[in-house]
């Protein structure tokens, strides 16, 4: 399978289809650090990347926030000190779509690039 941070999101229509749990099997262990967690019914990709601080914390929302914009998919993101938790689903299905996996690939892509270095 290719690599999903090099794919593009494709455009959602409220009748597109979700992924299959077969699908979900074969996506997930691409982005396995991203929990599979349901919130009120509906399926979503959630993570947490830790930061040395608020200012780092901040450029990655912002850096994320430019990729989401330029790919026109959306997560949920909360801000805190060292902390950044990230949410993808898909708003139009109320589903998770294969554009939130995409997504979640690209933003572990960010973040490797942009990571706090040990020490």
């Amino acid at each position: 399978m290719a690599e999903l941070y090099s794919e593009r999101c494709t455009a959602c229509r409220r009748d597109s289809p979700h992924v299959t749990d077969e699908e979900i099997a074969v996506l997930h262990p691409s982005v396995i650090e991203w929990a599979l967690i349901d919130e009120s019914g509906i399926p979503k990709l959630d993570r947490q990347f830790k930061f040395r601080n608020f200012v780092q914390a901040l450029e990655f929302t912002n850096a994320l926030g430019e990729l989401a914009e330029s790919e026109g998919h959306h997560p949920r993101l909360t801000t805190e000190w060292g902390r950044v938790s990230v949410t993808w689903w898909t708003h139009k299905i109320r589903n998770l779509h294969r554009n939130d996996f995409i997504m979640a690939a690209k933003t572990d892509q960010l973040y490797a690039e942009r990571a706090p270095a040990e020490g």
